[in-house]
């Protein structure tokens, strides 16, 4: 068949199917879509050279385009046979110059740039034009004046002006293969260009690093050079010809007027909180104040922008932690499998730059190339982080940017950025020493910063502990998720469940804090921080970052309920989660208080009102000898009502204030 006869052929489908949307494209400067799965119904000879050979039959297209309307027209190739799907590690010599779907994560991308695809020159001698198409990244000039250049010419060699040249907007991307695709395995990698109305600021958003595409596209080589020689060995990339969203962000994600019926039923429903706590990870047994905190994460607060500019975050973090075998990591991955965009990552395998942001050269275009972490991948959604405290202390410092302003910055080599990473983080962290003991401080037992662990709204531990009762529903909860799995279906579809958090994101954007809810958390706020019989040295039940915290949770709560007003229920309900918290990590059993410190420093005011003491002890003696015998500390400390001084001193030796001279004798440092 030639080229005309399947031009021809193209130009009857066209003209019969898409003469409209040609027109449309004319006039609106963008791209004719076509079906694959159409125009191979069509004609299934065609279509499947359109698959082997793409070029060819991709030209026919834009050719027929063209005598229908007249004009230009760029034509786009969506929805390929399965068959045609592939992964990026697959991919090999054979599959080159052939029409392919890949599932790509965008990792990196570069600005988008203009590019010479044709240049005209002029023969200085007999004025030829001579049009010379540009494949290269160097411009390539004719050899001479003359075929296959221009139809006829003098035959002069040697140098020709540039008269004229056309060029296009393109993009280079970098994608990767999704997270759940290569579970296990190393992640395929390959590059992508995209031009003319693929760089569109619409689609250039689109194709932002953090975006999950399926990409239609023409495998092609990519030359490679060594010292200016061309080498036998050749990189791939993929010439895009259609991009699609292969998940649905929670903004874009299509609610029809059943859907909004039904999720407005299920806002209304006074149960609603329960069911959505037992629809988060069924096949866990109990937890039910964690799963109800991490329900709240997944509808999230809102953000405000203060008078002055500054920003407060609308996302919740949580912490979990506690015995191991208790269902930590399973609801960590629940939550990244449940959000579009939502990340899982282990602590002992991320690094700083992976978590955040990186900075490497450009081998295709030349200068330094920003990649995105997983952080800034998660951007508007969750991110996972399990074995949280595994991470070295300078990639968890990394983190206090993102966790608190929502944007991470880097200045590395010659790029100078803010990225944005409004994303909630839900972080599992393990004990030093495998079991959580409820009596020793979280800072004691997790190896994660003070400041760092400050950033978390609420801490949870999961504990194991023997109980017949507990112990009897829990194996019988096991056993009927294998007998009869649909007795742990969740209460509310994944499906449902998606579309209901979208849909409160999409409608509730600002939640009033009303006076009844005020007053509810006010009083809350001022009773935790003032109790009875509080004193100048009484210990700190909350600060305002847990207040801040508790808006974040009753304005998520505001969200289930559909409302942009915070009722007191909604207060009540922030209020219950955060006793809770502060129950389980914030109880000194020494005061019988709440200390804010415990969950935060690991020192609580009771044990920082003893060190004070001890050090003036010290200073005291001090000036008497040289060398403090311990023993006559301990006495000087039983006396003013501390008993335990000796692990006080411990303690300030570990840390550095205090040293032991020689045995039985300190100093101060």
């Amino acid at each position: 068949m030639s080229s005309e006869e399947i031009t021809t052929k193209i130009y009857e489908f066209l003209y019969e199917n898409c003469s409209t949307d040609i027109y449309k494209a004319v006039n609106g400067e963008s791209a004719l879509v076509v079906d694959f799965a159409v125009f191979d119904r069509y004609d299934p000879i065609t279509g499947e050279m359109l698959l082997e050979n793409p070029d060819e039959i991709m030209e026919s297209f834009r050719e027929a385009a063209k005598r229908i309307g007249e004009a230009p027209v760029n034509v786009r190739i969506k929805n390929l046979p399965d068959r045609r799907n592939i992964r990026i590690r697959n991919l090999r010599a054979k599959h080159m110059g052939k029409l392919w779907c890949v599932d790509a994560v965008i990792k990196s991308a570069t600005e988008v740039k203009p590019q010479i695809y044709e240049v005209i020159f002029e023969c200085p001698d007999c004025h030829a034009k001579m049009t010379v198409k540009q494949e290269s990244s160097i411009v390539q000039k004719p050899a001479m004046c003359g075929p296959p250049y221009t139809e006829s010419g003098c035959g002069r060699r040697g140098d020709f002006d540039a008269v004229a040249k056309k060029m296009y907007d393109v993009r280079w991307l970098t994608g990767v293969e999704p997270f759940e695709v290569t579970e296990g395995e190393q992640p395929g990698e390959i590059a992508v260009v995209i031009k003319e109305d693929l760089t569109t600021p619409r689609m250039q958003k689109m194709t932002d690093p953090g975006n999950r595409l399926k990409i239609v596209g023409i495998l092609k080589e990519v030359p490679k050079r060594i010292k200016g020689k061309l080498s036998t060995k050749m990189d791939m990339m993929l010439e895009a010809v259609h991009l699609e969203f292969s998940e649905t962000e929670f903004e874009d994600m299509e609610i029809t007027p059943e859907d909004e019926q039904v999720i407005k039923e299920m806002a209304a429903d006074p149960n609603i909180y329960d069911k959505l706590v037992a629809s988060v990870a069924p096949g866990i047994y109990g937890f039910k104040e964690i799963k109800e905190a991490i329900v709240m994460q997944l509808f999230g607060g809102v953000p405000h922008v203060l008078a002055d500019g500054s920003r407060v975050r609308g996302n919740v973090h949580i912490l979990l932690t506690g015995d191991p075998g208790v269902g930590k990591s399973m609801l960590l991955k629940f939550v990244s499998d449940l959000m579009p965009r939502g990340r899982y990552v282990s602590g002992s395998g991320a690094t700083g730059a992976g978590l955040t942001a990186s900075v490497r050269k450009d081998e295709i275009m030349g200068g330094w190339l920003l990649e995105a972490g997983a952080l800034i991948l998660a951007n508007k959604s969750v991110i996972a982080i399990d074995e949280f405290d595994k991470m070295s202390r300078d990639d968890q410092i990394a983190m206090h940017e993102a966790m608190s302003i929502e944007s991470v910055s880097i200045a590395k080599a010659s790029i100078v950025a803010t990225l944005p990473a409004q994303t909630a983080v839900l972080a599992g962290a393990n004990p030093k020493l495998s079991r959580f003991d409820r009596y020793t401080p979280i800072i004691e037992q997790i190896q994660i910063p003070e400041t760092l662990l400050s950033r978390f709204d609420l801490k949870f531990a999961l504990l194991d502990r023997p109980d017949r009762n507990v112990d009897e529903r829990l194996a019988e909860h096991i056993a009927m998720s294998r007998i009869t799995p649909e007795m742990v279906e969740p209460a509310i579809s994944h499906k449902l469940l998606k579309k209901y958090i979208a849909y409160a994101k999409q409608k509730i954007t600002s939640v009033e804090l009303t006076k009844d809810s005020s007053d509810t958390l006010k009083a809350f706020y001022v009773e935790m921080r003032n109790p009875g019989g509080a004193g100048e040295n009484a210990p700190v039940g909350i600060t305002l970052r847990q207040y801040e915290a508790l808006l974040r949770l009753a304005e998520a709560s505001a969200k289930i309920r559909l409302s942009d007003k915070m009722s007191a229920q909604d207060a009540e309900r922030s209020i219950k989660l955060m006793k809770y918290s502060l129950s389980q990590l914030g109880w000194d059993y020494e005061s019988g208080k709440f200390d804010i410190d415990l969950t935060e420093s690991g020192v609580s005011s009771t044990k920082r009102r003893k060190i004070h003491v001890i050090a003036d002890i010290i200073d005291s003696l001090q000036k008497k000898m040289k060398d403090i015998p311990v023993e006559d500390v301990k006495a000087a400390a039983e006396e003013q009502g501390v008993a335990n001084a000796e692990e006080i001193i411990d303690k300030m030796k570990a840390d550095g204030s205090l040293f032991e001279v020689r045995h039985g004798f300190i100093k101060k440092v």
